[in-house]
C-alpha cells in the first residue's frame, strides 16, 4: 500500500506517549534525522553518517535501491549546498520518501545517492533565534584577516530576531529609493545624474572599528564556495584552500569511490535546467576547460526541456548558472559526470494591469507578494540610535530572511512532488547497455566466429564529453571469457572510450574449440549486460 505525504511528515518519537503531529514549518535538523531514519527502516535504504561536522552536525547519506547497489548506474541527489536554501533539503528528504514509498520499479535498475543537507551548521540559522540567511559553518575562521575571529558579525539592532538592512542617511552614499517601490533602495546611476542619498549595509555594527560592517561573520566556511573548480581565492567564507572542510572532504571522498553515478541532481542557486549551460569554443579549447563542452550541451538542452515539461512554474531572472567553487560546477568539470541544479522555486515574474515588469529581483517580489496579500514578508523601515553614526539617520528594515528563496512550507509539497517525478524520468533515460545480433558461424577445422553489435539504448552517452576528456570515468570493458590460447582472432578484453545516444558497436572472435563462451559488457555507471553463445 502506499504511503501517503502526510504520513511521512508526520513526526514521530516526540517523548514517551509516542504523539505525532503534522509538519507546518520546515523541519528541525532533528526532525529531519526522524525522517531520514524512518526512510532506513526500509529494506531499500541505507542511511550512513559520512561525517560530523564542526558543530556535530551528522553528514548523512542515504544510499537506496536494489541487488548490488554499487553496479548498477546511479544518481545522485544534493541538498543543503546553501544554509539558507532550506527547501532544497527538503526537497531532497521528500524524494527520498517518495521513492521507497511509491516507486520500487525505479531501484531495480538505478541506485540513488541522496545527500539531504551539506549545510547543517547553518540550516540550523533558519529556526535560531536570530535569524538570518546563513552559509558557513561552524568553524571559526577570521574572515578579514585582522587577527581576531569573527570580530564583526550582525547585529539585530531593532531586536526583531532577524537580520534585514540598514540604510544611512548621506549624501555621499551610492543608493537611492526605487522608483519602482519606496521600499527597496537601488544604486544610483551617476550616468543619468542620479545622485544617491544612502549607504547600504547588512544589519551589523563596526564591532573592531575598522570602518566595515558585516565582513567578519560569526560563522566558517560556505561548502557551496569551497570546491576546486574556480576556487575564490582569499574570498570571505571560501577559506585558504579547497576542500579543506570535514563536510566537503566527506563527501568527495565519498564520490571518489562511487564509479557508478553517472549524473547528478543539485538544488541550489544555479540553474542549467531552465536554462541550460551555454558552449564556448574558446573557452572549452583552453588548457583549462572553462565552458561546457559542445556534445554536453545538447544533452543539457534535451534534459533542461524535461525539466521544464515536469516543472510547471516558469522561470524568472534565474540566470544564475554557476559560481565560482560551487558544487554544481564541480560535479561537471572536474568530476566529470552530468550536472544539473536547479533551486527549486523562484519567485513568478509579476506584471500589473498594463502588463508592465518589474526591473529588479526585490521589487518584483514584493509587487507579487501584495498581489497575494502576503503581510509578513517586509520590516518596515524604522529608525534605530546606531553608535558608529551619532546624529545620523539610521533606519533598519528590508525583505526578511528566507522569503525570497523559499516558498512557505504548505508549497513544498507540490514541489517535491514535479521534481521527483523530474528525478525519475532522468534516471529512466541513464545508459542502457544491451548485446544484440549475436551470431556463431562454424568456420571448419574446430574454429567459429562469433559476432555481436553493443549498443546504448538510451538518448544519453555512456559517458559525458568532459568525462571522456577527462579519462576519469571508467571505459567500456567487454570481456570474452574463452581461455587466452583458444582466441584465434580477437581480444579478450576490450575496451571503448563511449558509445554515444543509441550508438551501436560491432565485435567479433574466432575462436577453437566446442561448448560455451559469454561475453559480458559494461562499466558501473552505464550498466552492465552479458550472453552466452554456443559454439
Amino acid at each position: 500500500m502506499k504511503k501517503t505525504l502526510l504520513s511521512w511528515l508526520l513526526v514521530w518519537g516526540t517523548g514517551v506517549s509516542g504523539i505525532a503531529y503534522a509538519q507546518t514549518d520546515y523541519p528541525t535538523l532533528a526532525q529531519l534525522n526522524q525522517r531520514l531514519q524512518h526512510v532506513a527502516s526500509d529494506a531499500s535504504a541505507e542511511l550512513t553518517s559520512i561525517t560530523k561536522t564542526e558543530g556535530g552536525k551528522d553528514i548523512w547519506v542515504l544510499k537506496i535501491g536494489t541487488g548490488q547497489k554499487d553496479q548498477k548506474p546511479a544518481l545522485a541527489v544534493v541538498g543543503g549546498v546553501e544554509g539558507y536554501g532550506v527547501l532544497g533539503v527538503e526537497l531532497a528528504v521528500q524524494f527520498a520518501e517518495k521513492l521507497v514509498a511509491d516507486h520500487p520499479k525505479a531501484l531495480e535498475s538505478t541506485t540513488f545517492y541522496i545527500f539531504p543537507n551539506m549545510s547543517p551548521d547553518a540550516y540550523e540559522q533558519y529556526h535560531a533565534s536570530l535569524k538570518y540567511e546563513r552559509r558557513g559553518n561552524a568553524v571559526v575562521v577570521d574572515h578579514d584577516r585582522d587577527g581576531v575571529s569573527g570580530g564583526s558579525g550582525y547585529t539585530d539592532l531593532n531586536g526583531d530576531g532577524m537580520i534585514t538592512m540598514m540604510r544611512v542617511e548621506d549624501p555621499m552614499g551610492d543608493y537611492l529609493i526605487s522608483k519602482e517601490d519606496e521600499r527597496i533602495l537601488v544604486k544610483a546611476d551617476k550616468s543619468k545624474g542620479e545622485a544617491g542619498k544612502y549607504l547600504l549595509y547588512k544589519e551589523s555594527k563596526d564591532d573592531d572599528k575598522d570602518g566595515e560592517f558585516a565582513e567578519d561573520l560569526k560563522e566558517g566556511i560556505a561548502f557551496n564556495k569551497s570546491l576546486t573548480y574556480r576556487f575564490p581565492v582569499f574570498q570571505p567564507l571560501a577559506g585558504d584552500m579547497p576542500v579543506t572542510q570535514k563536510e566537503s572532504r566527506a563527501l568527495l571522498d565519498y564520490l571518489f569511490e562511487q564509479w557508478n553515478i553517472f549524473a547528478f541532481v543539485t538544488f541550489s542557486p544555479a540553474n542549467n535546467l531552465s536554462s541550460p549551460l551555454k558552449y564556448n569554443a574558446g573557452n572549452a579549447k583552453k588548457r583549462l576547460v572553462t565552458s561546457i563542452l559542445e556534445k554536453d550541451q545538447a544533452i543539457n538542452t534535451m534534459v533542461s526541456d524535461l525539466y521544464k515539461e515536469t516543472v510547471k512554474q516558469k522561470a524568472y531572472l534565474q540566470d544564475n548558472q554557476g559560481t565560482d567553487g560551487d558544487f554544481f560546477q564541480w560535479a561537471y568539470f572536474h568530476f566529470g559526470r552530468l550536472s544539473y541544479s536547479t533551486p527549486g522555486y523562484w519567485i513568478p515574474e509579476y506584471k500589473d494591469s498594463t502588463g508592465k515588469g518589474k526591473s529588479t529581483a526585490e521589487a518584483n517580489f514584493l509587487a507579487w507578494a501584495d498581489s497575494l496579500a502576503m503581510n509578513d514578508v517586509f520590516v518596515p523601515w524604522t529608525e534605530v540610535k546606531h553608535p558608529d553614526f551619532p546624529g545620523r539617520k539610521v533606519e533598519v528594515g528590508g525583505i526578511k530572511p528566507f522569503v525570497m528563496t523559499n516558498p512557505p512550507f504548505e508549497k513544498a509539497g507540490e514541489i517535491a512532488d514535479q521534481h521527483t517525478e523530474f528525478i525519475l524520468r532522468l534516471a529512466a533515460m541513464q545508459p542502457k547497455l544491451e548485446i544484440h545480433n549475436v551470431k556463431s558461424e562454424a568456420l571448419g577445422n574446430g574454429l567459429s566466429r562469433v559476432t555481436l553489435d553493443l549498443f546504448n539504448n538510451s538518448a544519453i552517452p555512456t559517458h559525458s564529453e568532459m568525462g571522456e576528456k577527462s579519462r576519469w570515468l571508467r571505459k567500456i570493458r567487454i570481456d570474452m571469457d574463452a581461455d587466452t590460447e583458444k582466441i584465434i582472432s580477437g581480444n579478450k578484453i576490450e575496451l571503448m572510450d563511449s558509445l554515444g545516444a543509441y550508438e551501436k558497436a560491432s565485435f567479433s572472435w574466432i575462436i577453437r574449440g566446442a561448448g560455451n563462451v559469454t561475453v559480458k559488457a559494461g562499466a558501473s555507471h552505464a550498466g552492465f549486460t552479458s550472453t552466452t553463445i554456443k559454439l
